[in-house]
């Protein structure tokens, strides 16, 4: 059968008010899937196998799915198969897994998957790249990504100093000098993360992920008084990929010796929001959001 008639075929099952869930790491697809709950929706959740809080999930979704790292035409068939033609993709996705000798014998790609990473994708494979391709691919199958910001707006980062704790004049000015900087990296799409102290960068971030840049920065700053600025790149599909914090990242913070997270206002999901502000109080962090 032609995937086509299948898709058709499938058509008829969809309802409206079905949201489906890409899942990947973490506890932001569990928050996503909490407040679509909330509004109503039926979701329908395709965890990343070892990736995604299949725990936690699978008794939030009206259905549950655990699908292959790299066979999108599985997520495809998962999601239509249960009536959702619309889909958040939220949580991380560990690319460093792709870099394992012996990645394509472990996960197995399917001809989707194939098809784009080593045509579309073989001169440049880096994250925005990637994930912009298997958006396509996604649609291309009748699955359209959304935005996951409109169900989660109390989430986001607000615009100024959001911890009763303010910033010193030395936070301020490491803040001035870094937050331009990590808009021209963001531009080069290399990753979401600087960090600073004394006018001076310390690490950037690159496919690792946060929490292992913020050992890093510990590393080669052991006196501590950093400050970490985050935000995504000026041209960010904001279908995925969206930076994101938690409480998590503030305990790291402390434990590497960060003085300020500095976030981009509106574009930046903070899990826990209310939990995370007050740790970093507890904690001596100040977090500001900058536009």
């Amino acid at each position: 059968m032609r995937l086509a008639d299948e898709a058709d075929g499938m058509t008829q099952q969809e309802e409206k008010g079905v949201i489906g869930v890409i899942a990947g790491e973490g506890m932001l697809p569990v928050a996503v899937v909490r407040n679509l709950k909330a509004k109503g929706h039926r979701v329908v959740c395709a965890g990343l196998h070892g990736q995604s809080r299949e725990d936690l999930l699978r008794p939030l979704c009206d259905n549950f799915s655990r699908v292959g790292l790299i066979r999108i035409n599985q997520w495809i068939r998962v999601l239509r198969r249960h009536g959702a033609t619309r889909a958040i993709m939220v949580g991380r996705v560990a690319k460093e897994k792709l870099y394992d000798p012996f990645h394509l014998l472990r996960y197995i790609p399917d001809w989707r998957f194939v098809r784009i990473y080593f045509g579309r994708l073989r001169h440049d494979k880096r994250s925005a790249n990637l994930l912009r391709a298997v958006a396509d691919e996604l649609a291309s199958g009748g699955v359209m990504l959304m935005d996951p910001r409109e169900h989660i707006p109390e989430l986001l980062a607000d615009r100024g100093v959001m911890t009763r704790r303010k910033p010193t004049a030395e936070i301020l000015a490491d803040t001035e000098f870094a937050w331009p900087l990590l808009q021209r990296i963001n531009e080069l799409l290399i990753g979401q993360c600087v960090s600073s102290l004394n006018r001076e960068i310390i690490a950037v971030e690159a496919v690792e992920g946060t929490d292992r840049m913020i050992e890093r920065t510990q590393a080669l700053c052991p006196r501590g008084g950093w400050i970490l600025c985050k935000a995504s790149n000026p041209n960010q599909d904001v279908r995925f990929d969206l930076p994101t914090v938690g409480p998590a990242t503030i305990e790291n913070l402390k434990r590497g010796g960060a003085a300020a997270l500095i976030l981009q206002a509106g574009k930046t999901i903070m899990l826990e929001k209310p939990a995370l502000l007050k740790l970093a109080d507890d904690l001596g962090i100040v977090v500001i959001g900058r536009q």
